[in-house]
Formats: C-alpha cells, structure tokens, sequence
C-alpha cells in the first residue's frame, strides 16, 4: 500500500517520521516483529481525569501494526528488502486510514488550575474562529472547539494520533498563553473518546461546576456551537458532540431536580460576600456592581434577593442599567460611568467585579488610597472578583483594610451542601449514561459512510468505462435522445443493484444490533471490492497537512 508520488517527499517523510517517532513500541514493532515490547494502560478511571485510553486493558502497539496491514502485511523473508522508512510509511497510512480518529480533550478548570493560569490561558468569544483555524492548521487535527470560561478553558479535538495531536494543542497552548509547557502539564487533564465525551456532558449537564446544576455553563456551551458555525474547522464529530451535550443539558435539568436551588456563579459570589460580612451589616453595607452584563444582572438580581435596596453600577453605557432598573422596580440602581470607578469605590464597602477587560481593574496604586471603612461592616473593604481574565490584580491582596476574592475562592460556598450535591449528581449520572451511548453509537454509524461514497464511486467508474465502450460501438452519429437513454439505463441498473448493500449499510445509530449489522457488511463490501485498498483519504489529509506547513 504506497503513498501517492505526487507528495513532496522530503515533507511527508519528515511528517511520518514524527508519527512514528511519537511510540518507541511501535518503532520496535515495525523493525523487530519478534521482539514486540507491551504497553499496558490501566482501565479508565473517570474519576481521576488522566491520560487514559478508550478500551481499557492491555494493548500490543506493535500487534496494532500487524493488524493494520491485514493483507498486506510484511513478509519477514522480504523485509531486509524494505527500508526501514517503507515500513514506517506503510505503517503510518494504514493507521490513518483505519483507526477512526479520537476525540481529545486538554483542559484546565478550576478543579486542577489555578485562575492565575486559566487568565492567561482565557480566548474572547471574538477570537474563537480564528483559534480553531490555528488549532486545524496543526498537523494532527482535523476539527477543533474552545470551551473558555471563568472556570476552565478546554480544547475539544479530533485528533489523527492522541499523541502528535496532543503535543502540538499543548504547545499552541503555550505559545498562545506564554504559560510554559511544563507548567501546562502539570496543570492540565486529558481524556480521549468516550470518557472526553462524557465530561462534556457532565460539563453540560452542571455536574463539573463549582456550583452543582449552574445554568450558565449550558448557555456557554450553546455559544460554543454558535461562534463555530460556518468556521471550517468546527466539524461533523465536535459539532455533534456539542449539540449532544446541549440536548444532554436540558434533558438533565428537566428530568432531575438537579437545577432546584442551584446557584449560579454570580449568587454564590453574593453568598460569599454575605457571609463575610456581619449579619448585622447586611441591609447597611454599600455596594458597588462593575460592570452590567450577563454576570452583573445576575449579581444585582441576587443582592435585590438578600434585601439590599441600593447599589451603585458602574458600566460603560447607561443602556443596560436602564432596562436593570427597569426590570427592578422598588430598587434603587444608581449608574455611573466607568470614568468614577475610583470615587465610587471610595463609597462603596463591597465591590463585585464581571467584566470582559483583558486587563485589571483595579491594581494596588489604585485601591491604597482609598479610605478606609467602618468597624460595622468588619473594617475590610471586600473585592468579589468574578472575571477571568481577573479585573482585580492579586497585588490589592497587599493594601491594609483590602481584601480579594476570586472565582477559586467560591468553592467555601459550594462545600455547604455536599451531600445533597452527590446525591443529585448521581440521578443526573444515569441519564448522561443513556445519551452517551446514543452518541457514540451515532459516531459508531459515521464509519459507513464512507465505505457508502467509495462503493458508489467504484460502480460509478465501472459504469462509466462500459457505457463508453458501447456508445463507441454504436458509432458517433447516435441521437442525443439514444445516447441519454443508455445512459439512463445503465444509472439504473447501478443504482438497483447498489440499493440493497447501501440499505445494509445505513443505520441511525440508535440501534445497537443493526448498527453492528452494517459493521459488518461495511468490513465485508471492503473486502469484497477491495475498498480498503483507495488511500484518498489519508493522501487528502496528509497532503493538506503539508501544503499548510509549506505556507
């Protein structure tokens, strides 16, 4: 099984000698075939989020190499004929073209990094298309998404090697954020396949937030899918992933109670602050909201819910906190402008920060000569900082009478109901389970298709070549309406007898007999008409990989 000599040789070798490189078992496997060394990865654990695979148990890399090859695999008696190169080519295609590729996660959230990390790591909403076609661009991803929120940035890929794959998103992520890339592993989960598609509905879902069953995560995964339509790279297996997961989402929510009380990240940031003030303060502490947007409304919505009549918002336009006010009647929302920040801080015994800047709000020349507050709301003035990128630099922590919080620190609140957490999260885990199987068995169904375009095309050529020797047999003066006739006839007669295989091989997924049924007659019509043999598919996607790195 060769590769097309229409590659540039020097760029395709280069580019398979890192695949290759990238597992020294393989690399044995190919050279020595006796002498094959044993990987074993341990069964997934979806509690501990690491490098796990999809199956489980023991796997063989250079048994793996030997299955690939099926019937063309290397005769010992002629492998000192082959260069090693041949071998790791041969290889490398096979393993493209019939190893269905992962789907891959690498994230950072708040439950392995901190927010000094996850800042720097954050993308704007605006900058989503162009970090999937950076992501595309790479030599081992096909499609790619970006999760990015106040509490975890997580990049969900297609990956043609889990390996290659990974390194290079590792290392877009480092040269993006300046974060080095030993600081990201060290940070940094992954999982592949099945378990990369069950966090994301767990995500989803509310189960994976800081607060259990928080709505704003399923309107944050929603807008994923919305900022990559029409984006080249935002492609038929992370799209529908994403759209599984919003469908996961609502059903959680509807079905299970788990939204029941919920908090967002907003309530809790207004929980915080209550609970470091003195009760007594309550209804007297000043408070100050920076910034009017989705994040603001609901914190203002929240203080209203704890008593508080009046509050200060500082935003960059009158017109959110007009329709705010609007929508509050009997509260008193006093707007300023961002221009009186500062001398509204100076009033203020609270400050809640959610804004979009890229840069802090508020650093340590700004706060330190603030004056002071009074011994009645506990003689520290409170920094709830909701923002990721923070808007409160972690120097305010310095100034006396000063005291911060961020998104990480939330989590004194979520511990209160621990046990009522567990116990909705477990009747959320059953539905997640359902769906899971649902979409990997849709995902399952994808790999028909195309077996389905290569057995048309080979009818189709097949008919083509014959229809033109009997048209030339007939002579050239043959009527339009003849010709067109025979034409017809012999589309119909293909396309009768392409009915029946092309039935046997669509399923919707959802049935688990029928979809192992056309499993089977694709790896029999396969073998059959020698489809496996076409590797358009690889020579598609290796050749676009090297005209991109030849750019």
């Amino acid at each position: 099984m060769a590769i097309s000599s229409t590659f540039s040789a020097a760029k395709l070798d280069s580019l398979l000698m890192n695949y290759c490189s990238s597992s020294s078992a393989s690399f044995s496997g190919a050279y020595f075939p006796y002498q094959q060394q044993m990987k074993v990865f341990p069964r997934p654990n979806h509690g501990n989020k690491g490098m796990v695979s999809r199956n489980g148990g023991v796997r063989c890399e250079a048994a793996e190499f030997n299955a690939a090859l099926g019937p063309q695999k290397i005769d010992l008696s002629k492998a000192s004929a082959l260069s090693a190169l041949q071998q790791l080519k041969t290889s490398a295609a096979d393993r493209y073209t019939k190893e269905r590729s992962n789907i891959v996660v690498i994230g950072l959230s708040v439950h392995t990094a901190p927010v000094e990390m996850r800042e720097k790591l954050a993308i704007p909403e605006a900058e989503m298309p162009r970090a999937i076609g950076e992501l595309c661009g790479l030599n081992h991803i096909e499609e790619a998404a970006v999760l990015s929120t106040c509490n975890r940035m997580e990049i969900y890929v297609v990956a043609l090697s889990q390996h290659r794959g990974v390194k290079e998103v590792t290392e877009w992520m480092s040269k993006t954020s300046g974060i080095p890339v030993s600081k990201i592993y060290e940070h940094r989960f992954l999982l592949y396949n099945k378990d990369a598609t069950q966090h994301l509905f767990e995500v989803s879902a509310g189960l994976d937030s800081l607060v259990l069953g928080e709505g704003q995560i399923l309107a944050q995964v929603r807008q994923v899918v919305k900022a990559g339509e029409g984006v080249l790279g935002f492609g038929r297996n992370i799209s529908g992933l994403f759209k599984h997961a919003i469908t996961v989402g609502k059903r959680v929510r509807t079905e299970t109670n788990i939204a029941a009380g919920a908090v967002s990240v907003s309530s809790a940031a207004v929980e915080l602050a209550f609970m470091k003030l003195p009760e007594s303060s309550h209804t007297t502490a000043r408070m100050l909201v920076v910034g009017a947007g989705k994040m603001g409304k609901l914190v203002i919505k929240h203080l209203v819910a704890k008593g508080c009549t009046k509050m200060v918002v500082v935003n960059r336009s009158e017109e959110k906190v007009a329709a705010i006010r609007e929508e509050m009647k009997g509260v008193e929302i006093i707007y300023r402008p961002f221009t009186d920040m500062l001398a509204c801080s100076a009033e203020a015994d609270v400050i809640f920060t959610s804004t979009a800047s890229e840069t802090p709000l508020f650093l340590k020349e700004h706060v330190k000569d603030l004056p002071p507050v009074s011994s009645e709301v506990g003689g520290l003035r409170l920094f709830i900082d909701i923002s990721v990128p923070r808007n409160v630099g972690s120097c305010v922590t310095d100034v006396e009478g000063a005291q911060v919080y961020n998104v990480d620190d939330l989590k004194e609140v979520v511990a209160a109901n621990k046990e009522d957490r567990l116990r909705k999260a477990m009747e959320a885990q059953a539905i997640i389970t359902e769906e899971l199987k649902q979409f990997e068995a849709w995902r399952d169904s994808l790999e028909t298709v195309p077996t389905i375009k290569k057995l048309r095309a080979y009818a189709d050529r097949i008919r083509l070549a014959e229809l033109e020797k009997c048209l030339s047999k007939m002579g050239e003066d043959i009527p339009k309406k003849t010709r067109k006739a025979v034409d017809d006839l012999s589309r119909g007669i293909v396309n009768k007898l392409l009915h029946g295989p092309m039935q046997h091989l669509r399923c919707d997924g959802n049935d688990g007999r029928t979809l192992n049924e056309a499993l089977e007659n694709m790896n029999a019509l396969n073998r059959m008409f020698g489809l496996e043999s076409d590797l358009s598919l690889v020579e598609q996607k290796i050749r676009a990989k090297v005209e991109q790195s030849q750019k």
